[in-house]
């Protein structure tokens, strides 16, 4: 476009961990809202080995933004490239590459570039469009590391499950509990406080306050993304508890011929050097998995269970 000016950005980091294990963590893009502090929720829209669209939601200078995002993935030559296909203003286009390059044994270095535009090419704009891209990737390139050095172990600090209940009843009407987050400290005992907002339709961003087991009151901060045609409600807990360095899940209202399934799903990367700390000097992971596993598993069978009896007391009064 006449006039407009491309402004480009390089950052780097090395890295002690083999080249493709760190082309693995940037070409599943599907888990990065579990490896990376920006990035909310990714769908994969299309892929077939090579070319990918994706949408991805994400913060920005404290803003949830969203956009589709088309990427070629290249992994003999280990490259990634992505193009923004409807970028959100004031940033008018976004492209880049992910470079991988072998650095020896175990060793690489991983080089992210990005070219943009911003509508108008103000200089307030400009500088907002910069810090964002800046802070993001910094925060990316130094979770990548973090992750790829400690890739032996990752089987151990990463872990996933769900927990179920059924209900004969609507599946609106369970949606509509999980959606009403902001009613919850009337209705879910173990939830103290909860402040919600909702400036996009459909996106969520709320603090809650959570009393747990022992009686303590941990404070985490999240971002939800709701698809209410499909009975969808994915969030990212942007401020973990202590024991966990990311927290994802996902609420799923199934129904079927016989009635409704409604599925909480959790996955959790935990913060080792903060085992010892919330656990005990004795504590090992595979406890603190054990204490996760439950702790998140006793809350949502909570929240499942006030939601089947929401959905069914609504029918036997009908």
């Amino acid at each position: 476009m006449a006039g407009e000016r491309v402004h480009r950005m390089s950052h780097s980091v090395e890295l002690a961990a083999p080249a493709g294990v760190v082309y693995g963590l940037i070409a599943d893009a599907v888990r990065w809202p579990l490896f990376f502090p920006p990035n909310v929720h990714v769908e994969r829209l299309e892929f077939d080995g090579t070319n990918e669209r994706l949408r991805m939601w994400a913060t920005a200078n404290g803003e949830v933004r969203s956009w589709l995002s088309h990427r070629v993935q290249d992994p003999h030559d280990r490259l990634i490239e992505f193009r923004q296909q409807n970028a959100q203003a004031p940033v008018e286009s976004m492209n880049g590459t992910w470079i991988v390059q072998e650095r020896g044994t175990g060793a690489s270095v991983l080089t992210l570039l990005h070219d943009f535009t911003v509508v108008g090419n103000r200089a307030e704009d400009v500088a907002w469009a910069e810090l964002a891209t800046d802070t993001n990737t910094r925060s990316q390139l130094a979770n990548i590391k973090r992750l790829a050095e400690s890739w032996p172990q990752l089987d151990e600090l990463v872990l996933s499950f769900e927990d179920s209940v059924r209900v004969n009843g609507p599946a609106e009407l369970v949606y509509d509990f999980l959606y009403r987050a902001s009613d919850w400290p009337e209705l879910i005992p173990h939830v103290t406080r909860l402040d919600l907002t909702e400036d996009v339709p459909g996106v969520q961003v709320m603090a809650m306050d959570t009393r747990t087991a022992d009686g303590s009151v941990h404070t985490t901060e999240s971002v939800r993304v709701c698809f209410p045609h499909a009975g969808r409600i994915v969030y990212k807990q942007t401020t973990p508890p202590a024991l966990m360095a990311a927290h994802t899940g996902e609420w799923s209202v199934l129904p079927d011929e016989r009635g409704v399934s409604v599925v909480s799903q959790h996955s959790v990367v935990l913060r080792q050097e903060a085992v010892a700390g919330v656990l005990g000097p004795e504590a090992d992971l595979a406890r603190a998995r054990r204490y996760v596993r439950e702790a998140l598993g006793r809350n949502s069978t909570v929240t499942l269970d006030l939601a089947k009896r929401h959905a069914e007391s609504a029918v036997r009064m009908l």
